[in-house]
């Protein structure tokens, strides 16, 4: 996985607004990208990052964006405790009061309901009321996502309530942490196994956390190292984003497994945003800067004959005999670095750990995988390979044997940087291996001889 910079801006600050990037949403379509700065609601084209407009319907500061699920409308609103209702043109078309700034906007994405927070209040308005209806909180609303079905609202209150509620805005269950909730979001996608909506939440007792809407924990907190700032989904909830005080947008699954860093700047992160049904990442930062990442999911996979293995989902390896078509899935629960098959075995890289499994039965169509070691180290490589006793990792231009047990065995220095690496069989602990260099060469190595023989030379 890797990410690559697509475009990015920086705000200026004007007159005595700040120009920090307190929210940001995508046009539905993802043609779209509106962001709140300063008093100022921005409207970026979301291929190039050009400004298409810069809209002054506020008189303080923007604190929050929302856009409507059908993409005809989307809701700006701010500090002037006013809500406005713009047309997806960016013409002002409603607007409607609070008595307190407004800090969070969500629309039903069934109903097209509107629903603000404020400091004392809940709104709920639809375009057929003619008035918003409006409920007492009794701690500031700092966050707020609807379930994909629009069924329930979670509200996340600076008090550390975490308030799920009715699309009526009838409180049905209430979680208590310790510290102000930041931000929240409802994966928009239920798993076939666990057909449950699961929130996430981001609590500034730096933790993150997982509820089912009965306000039940669903799996394990996991504790950071910085406050959570905003949580975003991509479109298949396969995964998540998120940002903060730690200056990082990171990469987790929907089970709550970090898979990596995206990209980091050089102030907190008040907002992100995934394009919906693409790989691309938009950031809002303290300083200004709004940045446009794509996330590139690299293939990670092994074959050997007839057993194919890849990643999927970046924490699971499925397994598919070519022949039968029948798969298996290995859920590793962690990040999975690479993957090589040989024969009955099957190894598997983690972020701390290698695991070995091998094939239950000598049936050549079996596919009942059972892990026989845990090799407890983290390894450093760019290819891995694997025979019936052993591991080999390439590093630039050295191989290194490993038992299945973590010992180094054997080293090899090549002449060149090592392109490919495959194992063509040879008796257990004696099996060769074919390597390609960057120079052309190809050698053949075997596991029991420290010396390579050269196959072929050219230049």
């Amino acid at each position: 996985m890797r990410t690559v910079t697509l475009w990015q801006d920086k705000v200026p600050e004007r007159e005595k607004w700040s120009n920090s990037i307190w929210s940001i949403a995508f046009k539905p379509d993802g043609t779209q990208i509106i962001v709140a700065a300063g008093n100022r609601v921005l409207v970026y084209d979301a291929t190039d990052g050009d400004l298409v407009h810069s809209l002054k319907g506020h008189k303080e500061s923007v604190f929050c964006v929302a856009y409507s699920r059908h993409g005809k409308k989307f809701a700006s609103g701010g500090a002037d405790k006013q809500v406005i209702i713009w047309t997806h043109k960016a013409e002002g078309i409603l607007k409607y009061n609070h008595n307190e700034s407004i800090q969070c906007l969500a629309y039903n994405p069934v109903t097209q309901q509107l629903a603000s927070g404020t400091a004392s209040d809940l709104g709920l308005w639809s375009p057929e009321q003619k008035s918003v209806s409006k409920r007492k909180v009794n701690s500031k609303i700092l966050a707020m996502s609807w379930t994909n079905d629009g069924l329930h609202l979670a509200l996340g209150l600076f008090s550390g309530h975490i308030s799920i509620r009715d699309k009526f805005g009838e409180e049905k269950a209430d979680v208590v942490r310790q510290a102000p909730i930041w931000t929240l979001a409802w994966n928009p996608v239920q798993t076939k196994q666990d057909p449950t909506d699961v929130l996430v939440v981001g609590c500034w007792d730096q933790t993150l956390s997982f509820y089912k809407v009965s306000g039940q924990e669903y799996g394990r907190e996991h504790k950071l190292e910085f406050d959570v700032c905003s949580i975003d989904f991509f479109t298949s909830g396969d995964y998540f984003v998120l940002g903060g005080s730690g200056k990082k947008v990171q990469l987790w699954s929907r089970d709550g497994i970090y898979l990596g860093d995206l990209g980091e700047r050089e102030d907190w992160i008040w907002s992100c945003a995934v394009r919906p049904r693409q790989n691309n990442v938009v950031i809002g930062c303290n300083d200004g800067s709004v940045v446009m990442y794509q996330v590139v999911f690299s293939t990670v996979h092994g074959l050997y004959q007839d057993r194919y293995a890849y990643r999927d989902v970046m924490t699971d390896v499925i397994i598919q005999h070519l022949v039968t078509e029948q798969k298996v899935r290995i859920r590793c629960k962690d990040y999975v670095k690479k993957i090589a098959v040989y024969r009955d075995r099957l190894a598997v890289q983690l972020p701390d750990k290698v695991l070995i499994y091998e094939v239950s039965h000598d049936d050549p169509l079996d596919m009942h995988y059972k892990n026989i070691e845990k090799i407890k180290q983290k390894f450093v490589c760019s290819l891995l390979v694997v025979t019936t006793n052993h591991i080999i990792l390439c590093q630039e231009r050295k191989l290194q044997l490993y038992s299945f047990q973590g010992v180094l065995e054997r080293e090899w220095n090549l002449d060149a940087l090592i392109r490919y690496i495959k194992v063509v069989g040879g008796a257990p602990r004696r099996e060769g291996l074919l390597v390609g260099l960057k120079n052309g060469h190809v050698m053949k190595i075997f596991v029991d001889n420290a010396f390579p023989v050269t196959l072929i030379k050219q230049a």
